[in-house]
C-alpha cells in the first residue's frame, strides 16, 4: 500500500475537506484529491462520499482513517525521536496548559525540558478554556477530558481520579449534612463515594465556592469542609495525615491529553516534549503524578 497516499487520505479526512487539508499541509488540493482517488482504486473501495458542497466519510472510510491515523501518528513520532536524536532541536514552541497541571507540575516540566533542549524557546500559558491552536499560534495543547475534535490528534498521558476528603477532625459519621467546599460552579447538595463498605451518599452545605482547586485543598486542611478533589493533589496530605480519605468518587475518571493540529506537520520540538512526557509520566497514573509532585520537596 502506498504510505503517502495513505498519508494524504488521512488528512483529508482529518480535515473533513480536499480545500481545508491543501491549505493546513499547503499543498496542492489537486494532488490530495489524485492520491485518494489511487488510494480508492487500489483497495477497490469508495472511502468517501462526495456532495456538490460537502465531503463524507463512508462507513469504510471511517474505520480505516481511525487506525491508520493512530498508526501513521505512531511512525511519524518515532522517526522525528529518531531524527532529533542526531541533530539538535531548536525554535519557538507554544504550550497552553490546564491552571491546576500549570500550578503543580508544568514549571518543573518545563525546566527539565529546557535544560535537555538549550535550543527550544518554550513558551507556556495557563488557560483552562479550549484554544484555537491554529488562530492562537500554539503547537501543542494539554487538556483535561477534551471533547472529540477531528482537526486535533493526541493521546493521553495522565490518568487520575476524584476522591472526598476532609480534615481528620471532620468525622465522617452517618446521617446529618456536612460543610462542604466546592468549585463555583457546583449545584449539586449530595455526594456518592465508594468505600470499603460499599456506596453512599452524603449530603453537604457549600459554605465555601473556590474557582481554583488548590484553594479548595487549602481551605479542607484548615477543616472548612469536605471537598471533592483529584487524588494526585491530595496524597500527600493523606499520607502525612493532614486530610482523611472519605471514598473515590464513582466514574471520577481524569485523563489528561496532548493534543495537536496535525500529523503531518508534527515537528521536531512537539515530538521532543512528546517524548519528554512520556519519559516523565512513563506509567501515566495518579499515583505517578502524586510522587511526581513529592519529589519537589
Amino acid at each position: 500500500m502506498d504510505l503517502l497516499a495513505l498519508a494524504d487520505f488521512t488528512l483529508v479526512a482529518r480535515h473533513g475537506g480536499f480545500g481545508k487539508a491543501a491549505r493546513a499541509a499547503r499543498r496542492p488540493k489537486a494532488t490530495l484529491s489524485r492520491r485518494v482517488a489511487e488510494l480508492e482504486a487500489a483497495l477497490d473501495l469508495r472511502l468517501f462520499e462526495r456532495g456538490q458542497r460537502d465531503l463524507k466519510l463512508t462507513e469504510e472510510g471511517r474505520a480505516l482513517a481511525e487506525r491508520a491515523g493512530a498508526l501513521l501518528a505512531e511512525l511519524e513520532e518515532t522517526t522525528i525521536e529518531i531524527a532529533s536524536g542526531s541533530a539538535a532541536v531548536r525554535g519557538r514552541l507554544r504550550i497552553s496548559a490546564p491552571l491546576l497541571f500549570s500550578q503543580t507540575a508544568m514549571g518543573r516540566l518545563a525546566a527539565g525540558f529546557a535544560q535537555r533542549h538549550p535550543d527550544v524557546r518554550l513558551e507556556v500559558t495557563t488557560d483552562d478554556r479550549a484554544v484555537d491552536m491554529v488562530e492562537e499560534g500554539y503547537d501543542l495543547v494539554i487538556r483535561v477530558n477534551p471533547a472529540a475534535d477531528d482537526a486535533l490528534v493526541g493521546r493521553p498521558f495522565l490518568h487520575d481520579r476524584l476522591v472526598v476528603v476532609a480534615a481528620p477532625e471532620l468525622l465522617p459519621r452517618a446521617g446529618g449534612i456536612f460543610p462542604a467546599v466546592v468549585r463555583d460552579r457546583d449545584v449539586e447538595s449530595s455526594w456518592t463515594i465508594d468505600t470499603a463498605d460499599g456506596q453512599r451518599a452524603i449530603a453537604i452545605d457549600p459554605v465555601l465556592r473556590m474557582s481554583s482547586l488548590v484553594m479548595i485543598r487549602d481551605a479542607a486542611r484548615l477543616g472548612a469542609g469536605v471537598a471533592r478533589l483529584p487524588l494526585s493533589l491530595v496524597s500527600r496530605d493523606i499520607a502525612r495525615g493532614r486530610l482523611m480519605a472519605w471514598g473515590d468518587v464513582p466514574t471520577s475518571r481524569v485523563a489528561l491529553w496532548a493534543l495537536y493540529p496535525s500529523r503531518r506537520l508534527l515537528n521536531a520540538r512537539v515530538s521532543a516534549f512528546l517524548a519528554f512526557l512520556r519519559q516523565s509520566f512513563p506509567d501515566g497514573t495518579a499515583e505517578e503524578l502524586a510522587a511526581y509532585l513529592d519529589d519537589r520537596c
